[in-house]
Parts: C-alpha cells; structure tokens; sequence
C-alpha cells in the first residue's frame, strides 16, 4: 500500500491510542527535529499545520518544472483552504483529533496522495490548515526528483493528482 497505507495505519493507531495531535516527518532526513515544536504548535490555530519550506525561513530553492507544479499547487489548494500556503507538497505535518479522524476515513493511497489528495481532501471535509516556516537541511537519502525527465514527469503526476483530488466528494469525518 505504500506510503498512504503506512500513513493510514499510523492514523488508525493514533486515533484508536487516543493520541491528540500526530506529526508526520518524511524520511529523507531534509526536516530539522528541532522544528517539530514549531509545526505542532501550529495546532493552535489549525487543524492541519505544514511545516513549509518556502515561508521566508531558511535557504530551500527549487528550480524549472518542479518549481512551476509547486507554484501551481500552492496556489490552487490556496484557493481552495482560503488561506495562503506555499509548500503543499511538505512532508512535514501535523493533524489534530478532528484531522486525525478524517484521515482514516479518507486518507488516499495514490501516488502524491500523501501531500496533495490528502490535503485537499481534508480541507473538503472541513479541516483547516496553515502553515509553519521551517528550515530543510540537504537531503540525507533517497533520490531527488531534480532532473528534466523527472520534473517533467512530476510535474505531470501532480497535476493528475490535483485534478483528482478536486473531483472527490466533500465528506465529514465519522466521530467514532
């Protein structure tokens, strides 16, 4: 199931333990620990807060296509949170109770599921979002996608993704 099931059976143990916040850190060692305060702290104010990396903190650039389809995103899902956001594809989050319960219920397992659909789809469901400024270090694993063919292709997966995301069904999270 990939990244969206793991991510879902993470949600399903937090809610069924009682957790009241959860932070997702992605696996590339790029998020710095010492922020995970900041975004969780986020909370206050949302029910979903992203640790972005283009909000005026640290030195973080993305170039060509990749650049262009982040640009793209941030400003429709914008659109849609009614708030400003400028990293929607972060790895780094944190979800309340209330976006805690939406995510097992619809918490997708498509590719870039785990950073668009789900949070399109979560501000559909009637959780709010905001985001953190937070600094990223360089990548310590896994292969970055900064190559044309590759940002090509990212930025093609995205924009389905988007589109799907879009398309779903506004739901309410069950409170059980």
């Amino acid at each position: 199931m990939g990244v969206g099931g793991a991510m879902r059976t993470g949600f399903k143990y937090a809610k069924s333990h009682g957790y009241s916040q959860v932070i997702q850190v992605d696996a590339d060692g790029q998020h710095d620990p010492r922020d995970i305060k900041a975004v969780l702290d986020g909370l206050q104010h949302a029910d979903i807060a992203i640790g972005a990396r283009f909000a005026d903190k640290g030195n973080y650039t993305v170039r060509g296509p990749r650049k262009w389809a982040m640009k793209v995103l941030a400003w429709t899902i914008s659109r849609v949170a009614g708030t400003t956001l400028t990293d929607v594809t972060s790895g780094f989050r944190a979800a309340n109770m209330k976006a805690i319960r939406q995510y097992v219920d619809h918490y997708p397992a498509e590719y870039l599921g785990d950073t668009i659909d789900s949070l399109v789809v979560a501000i559909r469901s009637g959780c709010t979002v905001r985001q953190v400024a937070v600094s990223m270090r360089a990548r310590q694993g896994g292969t970055p996608s900064h190559d044309p063919i590759k940002a090509a292709i990212y930025l093609g997966r995205s924009g389905m993704a988007l589109l799907f995301a879009l398309t779903r069904k506004k739901t309410e999270p069950s409170t059980n």
